[in-house]
């Protein structure tokens, strides 16, 4: 079995504390003490919390990154974007009431994104839509399940966030394309030579 570096107890050990107290009762003292290590073995890797909890959400989004598979639904996409927020909602819901929830506001903003820019650009490559519509709906969704994400975390994150996201899904379907398809319509229109093209 692998031995957890430093750096890595220093990240479980925050999460941990950060599951049982809100952020500002967080100390570089409390961890310290927990992980056994000196202050200055703290400072070699981290500056302060803050730069903990910054290293924790950027090292899940890129996770995500690397683990989206093209393949998939934008709903199994967004089920992988939000694991990390399910996996740890104590936490989250700390980071959410805390001064750095503009980084949390961020970071889900970012996830949401980051899959439904990449699912506007593989959904539906046969039609002609404009490349700013699929750009615009892609920030026009990812926007919008963000607020959701943010409002299911502000009020205590009771709901299913499965059923949360597959009922967003039932109710969405069809959408995305018919709107890409409108977009092709007035693309052609704009530019027939684009159907002819095609012809060829």
């Amino acid at each position: 079995m692998k031995r957890k570096t430093t750096k890595e107890i220093i990240k479980e050990t925050f999460l941990h504390q950060l599951s049982v107290m809100p952020l500002s009762k967080v100390t570089v003292k409390g961890i310290v003490e927990e992980t056994e290590i000196n202050r200055n073995t703290f400072y070699y890797y981290y500056p302060d919390i803050y730069a903990i909890l910054e290293e924790l959400l950027q090292e899940s989004l890129d996770k995500i990154i690397a683990e989206y598979d093209e393949t998939k639904s934008w709903e199994e996409s967004f089920h992988l974007a939000i694991s990390f927020v399910v996996e740890n909602p104590k936490a989250i819901y700390h980071i959410y009431y805390s001064v750095s929830r503009d980084k949390l506001e961020k970071y889900i903003l970012s996830v949401a994104e980051n899959v439904l820019n990449r699912f506007l650009k593989v959904i539906k490559p046969e039609l002609k839509a404009k490349e700013e519509d699929r750009k615009l709906l892609a920030h026009f969704y990812s926007c919008a399940l963000a607020q959701i994400v943010l409002t299911w975390i502000a009020g205590g994150m009771k709901e299913d966030p499965d059923q949360m996201i597959d009922r967003i899904g039932f109710l969405m379907d069809g959408s995305i394309e018919e709107a890409l398809s409108r977009s092709e319509k007035e693309n052609l229109k704009e530019h027939p030579e684009l159907e002819k093209k095609e012809g060829n």
